[in-house]
């Protein structure tokens, strides 16, 4: 029992980035621009948040720094997928080479090293081993990242701006008919991703662990699209998407005495979201205006 008690909590734990990944790249998908950026920003709130703890040994002003480059950055992308009209691949993956080369250079010039930062400041788990015992303990994120799903769930099905927006990304030409600024709603959809991407990014190396290390998010922003895909671009199905993927990789810790080689192990997570979207990405319909300028 106490085996499924820890895997249970480090499944929840690893699933804090996955969820936050996919909710940012459902937002700007469903707005219409394709969001291949999310690993970039991750890295950019990665590193701003240890940053910013590093700083003023406050590990929330950290997060705060974070979300303040996400705006930055997400801006930046829409301005220039949206107004610029630059091709949405080609700046995704360009976002995330610049935030994979400048991190490192910052981190040398920081903290004379360019691998990782000294260990900062982090936020602190809320202990449950009381309750479940062993080492049950889950992030502040955890529940901060159930009220987020909540939140774009009801504006994205509740509130006539999130019907605009599903438009925006469904039938944009539709809702230029009825006198509504789409380049609006896209570039407010980028900014909220890089929000979302700056806090994945922000968990990652002052909630989950107390340090940047250079290539720290290590293909998770990938994985939070492949979610988005795999969970049909709603926000729901993103978030049980990305809980599946964190529960492949938590298998890895647990697998040690099968004895398989740790290359595999390190691989197991990626090969499952492959074959996932092999399976069922097919199946998936995503917005009819996705990637049209």
């Amino acid at each position: 029992m106490q085996a499924i008690s820890d895997f249970i909590f480090l499944a929840l734990n690893l699933s804090v980035p996955l969820i936050l990944a996919a909710e940012a790249a459902m937002i700007a998908e469903r707005a219409g621009v394709i969001c291949l950026g999310v690993e970039g920003m991750m890295t950019f709130g990665a590193f701003t948040a240890v940053v910013g703890s590093h700083y003023t040994s406050n590990p929330w002003i950290g997060v705060g720094l974070a979300i303040l480059v996400g705006i930055l950055v997400g801006f930046v992308y829409g301005e220039f997928t949206v107004n610029l009209k630059g091709q949405q691949v080609v700046v995704g993956v360009a976002i995330n080479f610049f935030a994979a080369g400048i991190t490192p250079m910052l981190t040398q010039q920081i903290w004379g090293r360019e691998g990782a930062s000294d260990t900062v400041t982090s936020i602190s788990k809320i202990d449950l081993s009381k309750i479940f015992g062993g080492n049950s303990a889950i992030s502040c994120f955890f529940p901060i990242t159930v009220v987020i799903v909540g939140i774009i769930w009801f504006f994205i099905y509740k509130t006539k701006y999130g019907l605009r927006l599903r438009m925006t990304g469904d039938f944009p030409l539709g809702v230029q008919t009825c006198g509504i600024n789409t380049n609006r709603y896209k570039m407010y959809a980028m900014i909220v991703s890089g929000i979302l991407s700056a806090i994945a990014g922000a968990y990652l190396s002052i909630g989950y662990g107390n340090l940047f290390v250079a290539d720290m998010v290590a293909g998770r922003g990938y994985m939070g699209v492949a979610a988005n895909i795999f969970g049909g671009w709603t926000p729901l199905g993103g978030a049980l998407a990305s809980v599946f993927f964190a529960i492949v990789q938590t298998l890895r810790y647990f697998l040690t005495d099968w004895e398989l080689p740790s290359h595999l192990m390190q691989m197991l997570p990626y090969l499952v979201t492959l074959i996932a979207l092999v399976i069922f990405g097919r199946n998936s319909k995503s917005p009819d205006g996705l990637g049209k300028l």
